[in-house]
């Protein structure tokens, strides 16, 4: 990453951090270097940036957002965040073309050692309620057993932030990591990806 990029990102941490107040609480694993999918509740534009600012500078940089191509494809001051300053790795939503796979630059980004924020809902919850997880990650815990999958809860994030504002609202953020899940032998799609849900639900926020 170049110099001007490296600033460009530790500016918008720093202006994550002042906006919201956020602080990590590392409940069910340590901010330790090792490959990781940091899957999360999804209720705003800045929940990856809040997610990757609290990271560690030895994670962030190895830890990459997936983000909808349709959205941040859309300006060129979109692209240079998304490709320069973020790293993310760009899924099509919906299915542009027969037999597209939309799990492929993931598992790509996966073979070739990085760590991803993903946000299994797929969109961004209109109320702040979760929303069902859609089936890729059930397909991505599957295929990558030696990955960690680290549930994250992000709170208040949908007050500070709502679908359609303009003005953040100055509400404190926390950002809780909980216990890595696994994909139990025999465990049908179904069940897990309703375990995993419930292990974002399940999570408290504590001071």
């Amino acid at each position: 990453m170049q110099y001007l990029d490296r600033l460009a990102g530790l500016f918008l941490i720093l202006l994550a951090r002042a906006l919201t107040g956020a602080y990590a609480n590392w409940q069910g694993c340590l901010p330790e270097v090792r490959q990781r999918l940091y899957f999360a509740n999804h209720t705003s534009h800045l929940d990856f940036l809040l997610l990757w600012a609290m990271l560690p500078p030895a994670l962030r940089y190895k830890t990459r957002p997936v983000a909808g191509a349709d959205y941040w494809g859309a300006s060129p001051v979109r692209r240079y965040l998304i490709h320069r300053v973020f790293r993310g790795v760009l899924v099509e939503r919906g299915r542009p073309s027969a037999g597209h796979n939309p799990l492929e630059p993931l598992q790509a980004a996966l073979d070739a050692g990085d760590s991803l924020i993903f946000f299994p809902e797929g969109t961004r919850s209109p109320d702040g309620e979760m929303q069902a997880f859609k089936g890729g990650l059930y397909h991505l815990v599957r295929d990558n057993p030696k990955v960690e999958f680290v549930p994250v809860r992000i709170e208040n994030l949908s007050r500070v932030m709502p679908k359609g504002g303009l003005i953040p609202v100055p509400l404190i953020c926390i950002l809780s990591f909980g216990t890595p899940v696994a994909l139990a032998e025999g465990e049908a799609k179904p069940d897990f990806l309703a375990r995993a849900r419930q292990s974002v639900l399940d999570m408290q926020p504590k001071p």
